[in-house]
């Protein structure tokens, strides 16, 4: 659940936190890029999320205009989801976060998300 008293502050950087502040918005920012992706497949690239909780930052992400919910009137339903243009212009942001942290990580981690091969092609 969010915290609306982020939403009502007075200082940028902490309005900016209640949007992306957590741990699992910016892994989820950071899997759909630039592609629209499935509930089911968004569930499966972030092995310990659970869906419950999924469901709840999908749904402040929309509500913060940071991705977009496209659903289809089909059989079986289908969603998709995607980043709008604010969404996508968080990729930079977090590419420096990732990157900052590849620079002063002690112990060298084997990583499910491939950084540079992404963001090389937005020339960064």
């Amino acid at each position: 659940m969010k915290d609306v008293r982020f939403s009502f502050s007075k200082c940028s950087l902490t309005r900016s936190m209640g949007i992306v502040g957590n741990k699992w918005k910016p892994i989820i920012v950071y899997v759909l890029q630039k592609r629209k992706v499935r509930f089911g497949q968004l569930d499966a690239l972030i092995p310990l999320i659970t869906r419950k909780v999924l469901t709840e930052q999908l749904k402040e992400l929309e509500d913060d205009g940071v991705i977009v919910r496209e659903a289809f009137s089909e059989i079986p339903p289908r969603v998709e989801y995607s980043l709008t243009e604010k969404g996508l212009e968080l990729l930079p942001i977090l590419n420096s976060i990732i990157l900052w942290n590849e620079k002063y990580e002690t112990e060298p981690q084997e990583s499910y998300c491939t950084t540079s091969s992404f963001f090389k092609e937005l020339d960064m």
